[in-house]
């Protein structure tokens, strides 16, 4: 027979795993893609991935409490991603296939070189980005609010709105030109 604090632990340990599980298949992809934009080669983003899962299990385990799991996870995903990245020296290009695939439309040959064409000039105007931009630029993709996307990143809330700012009037001079 389980004690009160052994039941109240194992019933902490099955709903942590439950909100990571469920967090995992809702959010992994976009944390993958995140941290891909961070400049973390594939398997490297991958792994990193897991971590960031991983930490959260293990620290719902211990009893903390977390107020917004998803904001948490690209928070530790940002500092984590940072922090290998470090290890590895420079950012490298985003792969525009990642960030940009758009399903083919049927529209035959011209509409599918008039889209690659477009995606092309999106990819070289992302490249073009401030690090700061891409990561504002990409966490508010995901439904962070301004706020969120400050704490995630450790700026101000008006620094994130001068980063999308920025970012928005690059992008669209490009898809324009």
């Amino acid at each position: 027979m389980l004690t009160a604090d052994a039941q109240q632990f194992r019933e902490c340990v099955m709903s942590c795993e439950d909100v990571v599980a469920r967090l995992f298949e809702e959010a992994r992809d976009d944390v993958y893609r995140y941290l891909v934009t961070l400049g973390l080669p594939a398997g490297q983003a991958q792994e990193a991935t897991q971590e960031v899962f991983l930490r959260l299990y293990a620290t719902m385990k211990r009893g903390r409490r977390v107020e917004n799991p998803r904001a948490w996870v690209f928070r530790v995903a940002h500092n984590h991603g940072l922090t290998v990245r470090g290890r590895e020296g420079a950012m490298r290009a985003i792969d525009p296939e990642v960030h940009l695939n758009i399903a083919d439309r049927g529209g035959g040959p011209e509409r599918d070189l008039l889209e690659w064409e477009r995606r092309t000039r999106m990819a070289a105007a992302v490249e073009t980005l401030s690090p700061q931009q891409r990561q504002c630029l990409h966490l508010r993709s995901e439904g962070f609010r301004y706020r969120e996307i400050a704490a995630i990143l450790g700026i101000s809330d008006s620094s994130v709105a001068e980063f999308l700012k920025r970012a928005i009037t690059r992008l669209r001079k490009a898809v324009d030109a």
